[in-house]
């Protein structure tokens, strides 16, 4: 079963400040617990042991379930994390305010309101809802004010429409090439990379007049305040290529009859090496795990399934003959010199991670120029279009 999430501007709400401390407090409350009978005792609690002793409190007993759930969800992430990872961090830190998770044994609507069950005594939270009752609604604060967010479960949109697989390399200035044996398609990210270097310059100004404000003075609060506002604003503009890219992409493969998508996993490129400064800095505002998640959810919808490959050398080998390049490929050109073959260089990666997923052979023949998508903004109007 597929999920789809509704958001909703809640702004400030003194009720919603009171429930977010409640739930800040059970999840510190949780924490301190684990830690303090894992050093005394040597004892994990399991969550149903821990559900019962932390049974109390002014949120409904199963919205205190979810905030002890989601301090052994990131226990349980760091546990596998570990595996590859020995600088791995439990969760240890205490939060004053957490998000605030009902279940639909505490959700009810009525006449385009919801009405938010607080457990016996509470007053109910009672906010206005556009959308049909939710499967579950978490009430989080964005930086500015609360946002609610419901999730929904929804059957897949369609089913695939032949039995083709594509390899998809995600990169940094280019969000995601894709390869499905016959034609390639660039998500072309050069507006999203400008984009994020006017966050980084807007973050850098806006930091340098805080500096120099005094610490509690009325100037360096309004400052702060026009700095999350205005980085608000460019987050959203990022969220908002990164889904109408993604959304375009997934649709074109799919109406080219694509059933699985091998996308390279790069979850690890930056464990090994020290790429220095500038391109740690890149590496590190680099949204490929989201990228990877928008073509994953969005891929399933459509009926169509995703498969992780090791993408190691795959933008250095000759899909033709199978040579590997000892440095990086800077120009836009691969060119192979033992076998003589001419490639785009961003299907380079594309075709051999479809290759390595088929473990078939190397490809044959001339490849058609690929095509690409661009984000473009015309009269107000913003929508990724296939050039």
């Amino acid at each position: 079963m597929n999920y789809t999430v509704r958001k909703q501007h809640i702004g400030k709400n003194e009720q919603l400040d009171a429930l977010a401390l409640e739930a800040g407090r059970i999840y510190s409350l949780s924490v301190a617990t684990f830690w303090r009978v894992v050093r005394k005792k040597g004892i994990w609690l399991k969550p149903s042991s821990m559900m019962r002793l932390i049974s109390e409190g002014n949120l409904h007993a199963h919205t205190i379930d979810a905030t002890v759930q989601a301090f052994y969800a990131g226990l349980k992430s760091w546990r596998a994390r570990r595996k590859t990872d020995p600088n791995a961090h439990p969760p240890r830190r205490r939060r004053k305010f957490f998000r605030v998770e009902y279940k639909a044994t505490a959700i009810k609507i009525k006449n385009g309101y919801l009405h938010l069950a607080n457990g016996r005594g509470n007053s109910p939270l009672i906010i206005a809802w556009s959308h049909p009752l939710p499967r579950t609604l978490t009430m989080h604060w964005t930086g500015t004010e609360y946002e609610a967010i419901g999730v929904y479960e929804q059957p897949p949109l369609g089913a695939p429409l032949g039995d083709k697989v594509a390899g998809v390399d995600l990169g940094e200035i280019h969000q995601a090439v894709s390869f499905d044996g016959e034609q390639t398609i660039i998500l072309n990210g050069r507006y999203l990379r400008s984009v994020r270097q006017y966050q980084n310059k807007l973050k850098a100004k806006l930091d340098a007049k805080i500096d120099v404000c005094k610490r509690g003075s009325r100037r360096r609060g309004k400052l702060i305040r026009s700095k999350r506002k205005q980085l608000s604003h460019v987050a959203n503009q990022i969220r908002d290529i990164e889904h109408k890219q993604t959304t375009k992409l997934t649709s074109a493969l799919h109406e080219q009859g694509v059933q699985v998508l091998a996308i390279g996993d790069v979850r690890d490129i930056r464990r090994a090496l020290d790429y220095g400064h500038s391109a740690n800095q890149r590496l590190h505002q680099w949204t490929a795990g989201k990228t990877r998640f928008y073509l994953t959810y969005k891929a399933e919808r459509l009926g169509m399934k995703v498969a992780l490959v090791d993408e190691a050398y795959t933008t250095r080998t000759c899909p033709a003959c199978g040579n590997v390049k000892k440095s990086k490929v800077k120009s836009r050109n691969y060119k192979c010199k033992p076998c003589g073959k001419k490639f785009h260089r961003d299907q380079v990666g594309g075709m051999n991670i479809r290759a390595r997923y088929l473990a078939c052979g190397p490809v044959v023949g001339d490849m058609i120029p690929p095509v690409g998508i661009r984000y473009q903004r015309s009269s107000g109007n913003r929508e990724a279009t296939l050039l």
